[in-house]
């Protein structure tokens, strides 16, 4: 009897944790190659859950950041590209960075290229920035739940970055260097 007590709290505990975690913001990762080099947004997804997230007193007006949003939870989302590339008309080279989005207006997001790395996503510095591109912004046609990052290959070492979370789609053009 005084063994199976201990089993029980132990099993309670990590099936408590395993639903904490489950409700949290999974790690994802969207990649491309282009130009014979890999293209990869590492990110973690956050869901909405019935909050308000892009108004002026939703969610995300409550981070130390905003404007700037780290595009996505948790850790800042990470840019990483195997050569040289060109988002929007910012020349990006081979490397690390973050990618932060410019939230003020809902309906013209900016994506943020930042050089910083490894920092928690709450944590920004402007004079870091290797640049800003102004997204093209679209509605999706039915609520999107979970944060997506997609980069697909449009041919010709050209491809596009797309952004989706809530009832907002915003998208940049990348190519190969």
């Amino acid at each position: 009897m005084h063994t199976v007590i201990p089993v029980l709290i132990f099993a309670f505990v990590l099936f408590s944790a395993t639903r904490v975690a489950a409700q949290g913001s999974p790690a994802a990762t969207a990649s491309v190659t282009l130009g014979g080099k890999v293209v990869e947004v590492r990110y973690a997804a956050p869901s909405v859950r019935g909050r308000d997230i892009f108004s002026p007193n939703g969610l995300l007006s409550k981070d130390p950041t905003y404007p700037a949003w780290r595009a996505g939870a948790n850790s800042a989302t990470t840019l990483r590209t195997e050569g040289p590339i060109d988002i929007g008309g910012v020349a990006v080279p081979a490397g690390t960075y973050t990618l932060y989005v410019w939230v003020k207006d809902p309906n013209a997001w900016e994506l943020i290229v930042n050089k910083q790395t490894g920092q928690w996503g709450l944590s920004y510095d402007a004079k870091q920035d290797l640049g800003r591109v102004k997204m093209t912004m679209a509605k999706p046609p039915a609520l999107v739940e979970t944060l997506k990052y997609t980069l697909s290959d449009k041919g010709g070492g050209k491809g596009e970055l797309r952004l989706e979370w809530e009832n907002h789609v915003a998208t940049a053009p990348i190519a190969a260097k």
